[in-house]
């Protein structure tokens, strides 16, 4: 009788001991299937597709670092261990969506991602004007809406409260561009008459009014407001205007095909102004530089972000991008990437997929310099959503294709070279 009962108690305590190490193993797997699912907006086609497609590298590249160790990282959070420890270490999944470039469809794709795909949060969607529709689907719906590119200023004067903005904005860069020409012309370099040329959509014209408004304030009014159509195919009208009036700085605020072709069409009429600067946009684009990088020497641009020394993390994450994109990290893609790193803080920090928990987890951000890979100064959010330490330098297109640091002087590689040669 004893030996049957000890018979049973060893197969009772077998059966417990499986079951156990099965719910584990359940418990194990249940954890590494566990998915967050963000929905990320950007230009797949239209006349901004390289912009879409290198932003897909980057967050692919950003997703790898999140849902795996990556220690070398150092305090770039997220990067030390796999998945978000907040969830149990779930894996990030990012739902890509075309915008196309348009403000309605990115609107739709934003109804979709929310109603349809069930994600957490939404990022995107790189033109202002797209960022303004697709976010406001977020603000009605109640989901957390990062936006890590967009410049327009008006985009955090909605009242929104779904609404999150990581990158410097117009007014920033409008205020860099005074104090950078203002430093030119203390230097010898002619910088007296504006000319802005820019596109007519949400971006183009409201950075234009923004930057207009900086230098009125400084006494200083712009010459010339040269508009355009976006995805022009003839701008010889806008440049002939230009060699008219005869500008000393050209402040460009275009997209990537418009800037190649305004490149292409100063060459063929043979205009160069004195100083030209360019507001990111198309002018970061790699498939700008490719294009047209050999004539376009000296122009100016507006970034956030520095490649860094070698074994730095942000070197070590351009490292990633190039070997998963085959072209250098450039600006539009840094900030992407760093938007996106917030936002997946947040829902790591709120413990939750529930929006409410997301968004009171992105408002109390408190990332240091040291724990991000651009050029900021941190990152919190006012009131507004936007991120009230982010900043910029300016960099310009030297010695063949690669952009140099040259202002403010704390932070320049080299020094700035004038007057713009062009080819």
């Amino acid at each position: 009788m004893g030996g049957l009962i000890s018979t049973t108690l060893k197969h009772v305590t077998g059966l417990l001991c499986a079951a156990a190490m099965s719910l584990a193993l359940a418990s194990g797997a249940a954890a590494q299937d566990k998915v967050v699912k963000i929905g990320a907006i950007l230009p797949m086609s239209g006349g901004t597709a390289s912009i879409g497609a290198h932003a897909k590298a980057a967050l692919e590249v950003a997703m790898d670092i999140i849902n795996n160790a990556h220690p070398e990282l150092g305090n770039l959070p997220l990067a030390k261990n796999a998945g978000l420890a907040g969830l149990g270490a779930a894996r990030i999944e990012i739902v890509f969506a075309d915008n196309q470039g348009n403000p309605s469809t990115g609107q739709n794709q934003a109804l979709r991602l929310i109603t349809e795909e069930k994600v957490a949060a939404v990022f995107g969607s790189y033109q202002s004007g797209v960022t303004l529709t697709s976010s406001a689907i977020a603000e009605k719906y109640g989901m957390p809406f990062l936006n890590s590119e967009s410049v327009a200023a008006n985009l955090t004067e909605r009242g929104f409260k779904w609404f999150f903005r990581t990158t410097p904005v117009a007014t920033d860069f409008a205020k860099a561009y005074v104090d950078f020409l203002a430093d030119i012309k203390a230097q010898g370099a002619k910088t007296d008459s504006i000319a802005l040329v820019h596109d007519n959509t949400e971006y183009g014209t409201s950075v234009a009014n923004t930057i207009s408004a900086a230098f009125k304030e400084k006494g200083q009014a712009i010459a010339a407001d040269v508009a355009y159509p976006v995805n022009a195919t003839d701008v010889q009208g806008q440049v002939l205007q230009l060699k008219d009036k005869k500008p000393d700085v050209i402040i460009m605020i275009s997209y990537t095909s418009d800037a190649i072709l305004f490149a292409k069409t100063m060459q063929s009429l043979d205009y160069k102004p004195a100083v030209l600067l360019a507001d990111d946009a198309g002018y970061s684009d790699p498939s700008f530089i490719k294009a047209v990088g050999k004539i376009s020497q000296g122009v100016f641009n507006r970034s956030s972000w520095a490649v860094g020394p070698s074994g730095s993390p942000s070197a070590i994450i351009a490292g990633m991008y190039k070997k998963k994109s085959g072209e250098e990290m450039d600006d539009t893609v840094g900030r992407q990437m760093q938007g996106f790193f917030v936002l997946a803080d947040a829902i790591d920090r709120a413990g939750s997929t529930d929006p409410a928990k997301i968004q009171a987890a992105l408002k109390v951000t408190d990332l240091k310099p040291e724990q991000l890979m651009m050029g900021y100064k941190g990152v919190k959010f006012d009131d507004k959503g936007q991120n009230v330490l982010a900043s910029g330098l300016i960099i310009q297109l030297q010695d063949g294709e690669n952009y140099t640091a040259v202002w403010p002087k704390a932070n320049a590689e080299k020094a700035p070279v004038l007057p713009y040669k062009g080819w």
